[in-house]
């Protein structure tokens, strides 16, 4: 099987362990945006057992408390779609009110261009926070 999240990282890397890896999405108009990657074959969270579950949200959580830190945004989404790869994945997204989309979510019609948000991420810093918080 060929499968996308299997070949490549599908981002920026910035932590991992054993189970799941976090990478950062250059999407633009988006800075900070991260998904949250287990790294076995599992489409649902209740496929994975008791102490797979929580370790995951922990994850998730601790990205989530790293963005607010270092980004401040006004709102963070999460979100778990993943309907065309076999990886569960976690969206962590930072928002803001300038954003393309704005307060509907990313995956509507833009409000304004991505261009106008001048803010970036500091991926070096987001890589280096995580690996505080979670290792």
């Amino acid at each position: 099987m060929d499968c996308e999240l299997c070949n490549r990282t599908g981002g920026e890397l910035l932590w991992r362990d054993e189970r799941c890896r976090v990478i950062h999405v250059a999407e633009r108009g988006y800075p900070g945006f991260c998904r949250v990657v287990w790294q076995a074959h599992v489409k649902e969270m209740t496929d994975l057992s008791d102490e797979d579950r929580l370790h995951l949200m922990e994850v998730v959580f601790a990205v989530e408390s790293v963005l607010r830190e270092l980004l401040a945004p006004d709102k963070i989404n999460l979100a778990t779609l993943g309907n065309l790869v076999p990886h569960l994945h976690w969206h962590v997204i930072p928002r803001y009110a300038d954003d393309p989309h704005f307060p509907q979510p990313i995956w509507a019609e833009a409000k304004r261009p991505a261009g106008d948000v001048a803010r970036e991420a500091d991926t070096t810093a987001l890589a280096s926070a995580l690996a505080a918080a979670l290792d």
